[in-house]
């Protein structure tokens, strides 16, 4: 809904802009310009977030998804305890990372909303430390492959989509070490608080 009020306010402000500066027309030629573009963006886009998801899927079948997901197992029931006592949110879970490491947000986001449902059972509406972590992890997912990224600068004309890859891992890297580092420093800071 938010959402809702921040772009109606930008389009209220610009054609009032326009109509005080006597743009109005280049306003309504940017819009639609900008309609356009997006359009083909979506359209290239497409082709290669479909050839990603088919690659996906043929990994599901042949089961290195799932042996990726139970690569994860040992180190999420380290992090995870409690959340890994239950087999079908620690699957859940390890799904939704092994999508994410893959660079597959589209295929991850079911995957880690059905696992946070399942955490957040009998959480009292309070969201505990392992459902924060899950969001920390989720948000600053470590990619091996970055898909989507590497789709939007293909869709945009770049020859070599994947050069980005040394940056990816670094700053994936770094941002979940952080991201792990702050989630169990304010985990003990709020224990700590009667």
């Amino acid at each position: 809904m938010a959402m809702t009020w921040v772009w109606t306010g930008m389009v209220v402000l610009s054609l009032l802009f326009g109509l005080m500066n006597g743009t109005l027309d280049a306003v309504a030629s940017a819009a639609m310009d900008g309609a356009q573009s997006a359009v083909e963006l979506s359209i290239s886009m497409a082709g290669i977030l479909c050839l990603w998801s088919g690659v996906m899927e043929v990994m599901r079948v042949c089961g290195l998804s799932d042996g990726l997901a139970r690569a994860f197992r040992p180190l999420l029931r380290r992090l995870m305890p409690q959340a890994s006592r239950d087999s079908e949110t620690l699957a859940a879970v390890s799904a939704n990372l092994s999508a994410n490491f893959l660079g597959l947000g589209n295929a991850a986001t079911p995957l880690g909303i059905q696992a946070a449902r399942r955490m957040a059972r009998g959480c009292g509406g309070i969201a505990s430390d392992e459902l924060c972590l899950l969001v920390v992890l989720n948000t600053a997912s470590i990619q091996l492959l970055p898909t989507t990224v590497a789709s939007v600068r293909a869709a945009a004309g770049c020859e070599t989509p994947f050069d980005i890859l040394p940056a990816v891992w670094v700053s994936s890297i770094l941002s979940v070490c952080a991201g792990l580092l702050m989630a169990r420093l304010l985990a003990a800071v709020g224990r700590r608080r009667p």
